[in-house]
């Protein structure tokens, strides 16, 4: 390895700038203001990567096989933080953040994601300040409330935000929900689209009641309703889901929704073999 890198240093510093390029330089030094000069600095580093670059696939194939295999598609699909709404006023705090997705070609289904997330954490926002203002007519409370993204999951396809709102006050809730974006094509992962029919439903329920059964009788300390009156019955047609890196099916639960309130939010990777047959193809689920 240490050789090719000597020769690609070599082959570049061998590698004669071109004339036009020279030609652009001197032209922007020349006519451009001293704030402007700077600008021209990163291109000229720009424009010698790219020598570098093609100077190495050209005489290392070990190097353009490398290069083959780093992921382009849907790469540039990105999210940040858009806005925040923060409440600090003595027993009432809140921390929202809102996600923003950038740069899909799918421009719609962008901006549709987006108006999402703001809307519901809008919604978020005026609730605790409604709250707020009836804790005061009624002679004050606490609330507390927190609102954040993760990222679950972002690799070559597969991009997952998840968002969670937790109520931090009295007896706390914790909420869940994910979006599964297909990067290369541009769209969005609903769980009926994964599957040819709704056989999936009794086959993910049955085999996380397996997994309750399983992890209770390993861990005194662990308790699900997977017995009783109160029993978890079946996941729903739309259950809270997502695709993790290894491309295995993840279905969670809020808290309280299959579980008592210790448990927290869950979560169960499923595993290919049970839902195989049941599957539309091996696109996402491997």
């Amino acid at each position: 390895m240490s050789e090719q890198l000597d020769q690609l240093k070599k082959n570049y510093k061998n590698t004669p700038i071109p004339d036009e390029l020279d030609f652009v330089v001197k032209k922007a030094l020349k006519q451009k203001k001293k704030n402007q000069v700077k600008i021209m600095k990163p291109l000229v580093g720009i424009a010698a990567a790219a020598i570098l670059l093609i100077t190495g696939i050209n005489t290392s194939p070990a190097f353009a096989h490398a290069l083959s295999e780093v992921p382009l598609v849907g790469s540039l699909v990105k999210v940040l933080t858009f806005r925040e709404f923060n409440v600090d006023d003595g027993p009432a705090k809140a921390e929202i953040k809102v996600p923003a997705i950038t740069n899909m070609k799918n421009k719609t289904l962008e901006d549709t994601l987006n108006k999402k997330y703001l809307e519901e954490n809008k919604e978020l926002y005026n609730e605790v300040k409604t709250e707020m203002e009836e804790l005061k007519k009624n002679g004050g409370g606490h609330v507390g409330v927190k609102s954040d993204y993760v990222i679950k999951t972002d690799n070559d396809q597969i991009l997952v935000v998840g968002r969670y709102v937790v109520n931090t006050v009295g007896s706390s809730s914790t909420t869940f929900k994910y979006d599964t974006v297909d990067k290369k094509n541009q769209l969005l992962i609903t769980l009926p689209s994964l599957f040819k029919d709704d056989s999936y439903i009794n086959l993910i329920t049955e085999n996380i009641k397996e997994q309750m059964r399983q992890q209770m009788k390993a861990d005194p300390e662990k308790e699900y309703w997977v017995e009783g009156s109160m029993s978890f019955e079946t996941i729903a047609k739309d259950q809270s889901f997502y695709i993790n890196n290894e491309g295995k099916l993840v279905i969670s639960f809020n808290k309280y929704e299959a579980a008592p309130g210790f448990m927290g939010v869950l979560e169960f990777v499923i595993p290919t073999n049970v839902i195989a047959n049941a599957l539309v193809s091996n696109e996402y689920i491997k």
